[in-house]
């Protein structure tokens, strides 16, 4: 019979309230049991969320395009690559250990897709599922060589960072170029879905949010343990309905009449958007609803004591390292997408330090076995908006670089705040 551990005390209050004192009650007991977590240093995604509305709320003031659909457009584009490398990213902190290699793992997948195109005249499907194998074998070895043969994860992904460097100029060759005209490929980062696609599925995300959360609540009260009221999560439901239908509604163009949402044309919800939000979704619910992620948090939060509880640290540690390979080989393939070229720049700068940093600010702790995947997504829209908003202000690159660097700070900052507060808690 499947054991489920107890709900925190503030849920079973919650839970509580809303059967003593009804609907008010729970309320603010939730309110209560909210700022009990804040103090206690449990403060989940509410910091980048904060600096979020401060952001864009800065930028719209200084730049009324910043909002309009054609922006947020460009800036759904400009986060997807980050944001779904940042993904495995995600995963490895989560095991407090580290990926150096992920920007060179993309630029060598995106090699690798350009000469099997190209060159050697595969079947796009079949050149993206190659590219997909090489990531995670990759990953694997790597993780391999940390988990097995005990050199530091920092040490090895440092090495495959030149490794993998050169391998992907070996494969391209001496041009260094090589471009895609694959419309299969392109389509990836070059098309949007129609108007009622959006809407559709923002409406589906929403009742598949809905339908999660009521079958949590249901299951644990069939096990007795603390639920949340049905108010409380038909509260969250509607403001989740209400963010998903106002995303598409402007990047759709309903408000293109609207000053704050700007007047640049919509072309709709990305076609690359779609496939960043898809893969948060499904690796969130991995990590939630899963063995699999149940034991990355057991072994990153104490390796030790996930090894006495019967957990194979080692094929978890390999697990995870070929997962972030995975996702830096589809970064690849959403940068070809974008580029319509496989290039000797994809994978360099500043990718490999953004994608970390997104993990970063979006709330996953550098400690290990606190954080969501939901971070990749939030802290790549942190670092894409601050881009866009100062190169709408036509600021240079060194400015773009110490901002980044000064919010990355912040973040840090504030997850060791917050672990000395749970320290002292006893959480």
């Amino acid at each position: 019979m499947a054991i489920t551990a107890p709900g925190p005390p503030e849920l079973e209050e919650a839970g509580d309230s809303g059967r003593k004192q009804g609907v008010g009650g729970a309320m603010r007991t939730l309110g209560d049991a909210g700022w009990q977590r804040v103090r206690t240093g449990e403060l989940g995604g509410l910091p980048v969320v904060v600096g979020l509305v401060v952001i864009w709320t800065y930028f719209q003031t200084q730049q009324s395009a910043f909002l309009s659909a054609g922006n947020l457009s460009n800036l759904v584009l400009q986060i997807a690559v980050t944001g779904t490398i940042a993904i495995g990213i995600v995963f490895v902190l989560l095991l407090g250990e580290i990926d150096l290699s992920v920007g060179s793992l993309a630029g060598l997948c995106s090699a690798v897709i350009g000469v099997t195109v190209v060159n050697h005249g595969w079947p796009w499907w079949v050149a993206i599922a190659f590219m997909l194998v090489i990531g995670s074998a990759i990953g694997a070895f790597q993780g391999f060589w940390f988990a097995v043969i005990g050199v530091p994860s920092f040490v090895v992904t440092l090495a495959g960072l030149l490794g993998w460097n050169g391998a992907q100029l070996r494969v391209l060759g001496s041009t260094g170029t090589i471009n895609i005209l694959d419309s299969h490929i392109n389509a990836i980062a070059t098309t949007y879905l129609p108007n009622y696609w959006g809407w559709l599925l923002a409406i589906a995300a929403s009742a598949l949010y809905a339908f999660t959360r009521l079958t949590e609540q249901a299951r644990r009260r069939r096990a007795g343990l603390p639920a949340e009221p049905i108010v409380v999560v038909a509260a969250r439901t509607l403001v989740i309905a209400a963010i998903a239908l106002l995303a598409v509604a402007v990047l759709n163009g309903e408000f293109k009449n609207i000053w704050v949402f700007g007047f640049s044309p919509a072309r709709g919800v990305p076609t690359a958007g779609v496939i960043l939000l898809g893969l948060v979704i499904f690796f969130s619910w991995v990590t939630k609803r899963t063995k699999f992620g149940r034991y990355i948090y057991a072994v990153g939060g104490n390796a030790e004591a996930a090894r006495r509880a019967g957990i194979n640290v080692a094929r978890i540690r390999i697990y995870v390292f070929a997962l972030s390979g995975a996702m830096a080989a589809i970064g690849g393939l959403i940068s070809v997408s974008r580029l319509q070229a496989a290039s000797s720049l994809t994978g360099t700068g500043s990718l490999l330090l953004e994608a970390i940093a997104a993990a970063v600010i979006g709330g996953t702790s550098l400690f290990g076995g606190r954080g969501n995947v939901w971070s990749a997504l939030l802290g790549a829209l942190v670092i894409g908006s601050v881009s866009n908003g100062l190169d709408l202000q036509g600021q240079p690159p060194e400015v773009k670089l110490m901002v980044e660097g000064a919010i990355l700070l912040a973040a840090v900052t504030i997850d060791a705040v917050a672990r000395r507060g749970r320290a002292a808690a006893g959480r």
